[in-house]
C-alpha cells in the first residue's frame, strides 16, 4: 500500500502533522474481508488530522492562519485520495462569544470543504463543544456520537467532550453498548475519541472520567483499536489487548505527560520550525495483524 500511494506523498504529510491509516492493518480486518459481501483484498486508508484550533494565535505557531490550508493541499496532492478524511476534535480554538465560536466553525468548514476525499468526517474537541455542550458544533457538523460502516470495518465515533466533566454519560455508554451487542464478536473495530479513554494524566484533563467504563464494553470484542487526538503528540498505550494512539496536532506540540509544571504549548524554534509536528503510518503484517508504527519528523518543506 505504502509504495502505490508513493513515499512521497507521506513526506508531503509529515511537514503538516498528517497521518494515515491502512486499513489492512487494523486488528480484525482481514477476518472481516472474508464475510459476504466484502470484497477478498479490498483494501483502504483513511487520513486522521487533529487538534486544528483554528482561531488560535500566538508565538507557538507564527503560521498558524496557514497550517491548514497546507493540510488540505498535501492531502488533495496524494496520488490515490484517501477513502475518507477524519478531523478527531479542536477544530477550533476556544472562545467565550458564541458568535465568535460559530464563525470559526464557519471558517473552519469552508477550509476544509477544499479536501477533495470524501467523505469528510468530524468530531468534537473540548474546544469546540465543552462550553455549550456541543450546541454550535451540531449546527455544522451534526450528531456528535455516531457510526459507519465502511469495507468491513465498523467505525465508532464517541464524543467524550460535550460534558464539561470529561464524561461520556450513561446514555451514551448504553448506545455503545447496544451498538457493540449487534455486532459479530470478531467484528473489526474502531473507535475515535478525542481524549485518552485511559487515565493517561488527569491532572493534565488527559483522562475521560467514565472512559474505564467504555473500555469494558469493548475489551469484549478482540479486534478494537482507538485513535484520539487531545494530547498533541504521538503516545501509544494498551489496555488488555486495546491499542490507543494518539494523533499529533496541526497547531502546535504539547509536553510529555507531567514532565513540566503546567500543560504549555512547546516553543515555536526559528532553528526547528513544526518541531514537534509530524505524521505517523500505521502498518501491520496480516494475518497476525500486529501495527507497525512509523513516526516521522516535520521538515520546512
Amino acid at each position: 500500500m505504502v509504495d502505490r500511494i508513493g513515499r512521497r506523498d507521506f513526506l508531503k504529510l509529515a511537514a503538516l502533522g498528517g497521518g494515515a491509516v491502512f486499513a489492512s492493518r487494523l486488528s480484525g480486518f482481514a477476518a472481516a474481508a472474508q464475510r459476504p459481501g466484502v470484497p477478498a483484498g479490498d483494501d483502504f486508508f483513511f487520513v486522521q488530522l487533529s487538534d486544528v484550533h483554528w482561531g488560535f494565535e500566538g508565538p507557538p505557531n507564527p503560521d498558524a492562519k496557514g497550517t491548514l490550508r497546507k493540510a488540505v493541499a498535501a492531502v488533495n496532492g496524494l496520488a490515490r485520495q484517501p477513502d475518507f478524511v477524519m478531523f478527531t476534535g479542536d477544530l477550533t480554538h476556544t472562545t467565550d462569544d458564541p458568535k465568535e465560536r460559530r464563525q470559526r466553525l464557519a471558517e473552519f468548514r469552508e477550509i476544509v470543504s477544499g479536501l477533495k476525499a470524501k467523505p469528510v468526517r468530524f468530531m468534537p474537541g473540548e474546544h469546540d463543544a465543552a462550553l455549550d455542550r456541543g450546541e454550535a458544533y451540531r449546527e455544522f457538523f451534526g450528531d456528535t456520537h455516531y457510526v459507519f460502516d465502511h469495507k468491513g470495518v465498523h467505525f465508532i465515533v464517541l464524543d467524550n467532550v460535550s460534558d464539561p466533566a470529561a464524561q461520556i454519560g450513561d446514555a451514551q455508554l448504553q448506545w455503545l453498548a447496544n451498538d457493540l451487542e449487534r455486532l459479530p464478536n470478531d467484528a473489526s473495530i474502531v473507535v475515535f475519541t478525542h481524549r485518552p479513554l485511559f487515565d493517561l494524566y488527569p491532572q493534565w484533563d488527559w483522562a475521560t472520567r467514565d472512559g474505564a467504563q467504555a473500555v469494558d464494553l469493548l475489551l469484549r470484542h478482540p479486534n478494537v483499536t482507538v485513535f484520539y487526538g487531545h494530547i498533541h503528540q504521538a503516545h501509544h498505550h494498551t489496555t488488555g489487548h486495546i491499542e490507543h494512539h494518539a494523533a499529533k496536532s496541526l497547531m502546535f506540540p504539547l509536553p510529555a505527560p507531567g514532565s513540566q509544571p503546567k500543560r504549555a504549548p512547546l516553543p515555536w524554534d526559528p532553528a526547528q520550525p513544526y518541531r514537534g509536528l509530524g505524521w505517523r503510518t500505521v502498518e501491520a503484517s496480516a494475518p497476525d495483524a500486529r501495527y507497525s508504527l512509523a513516526e516521522f519528523p516535520v521538515s520546512e518543506g
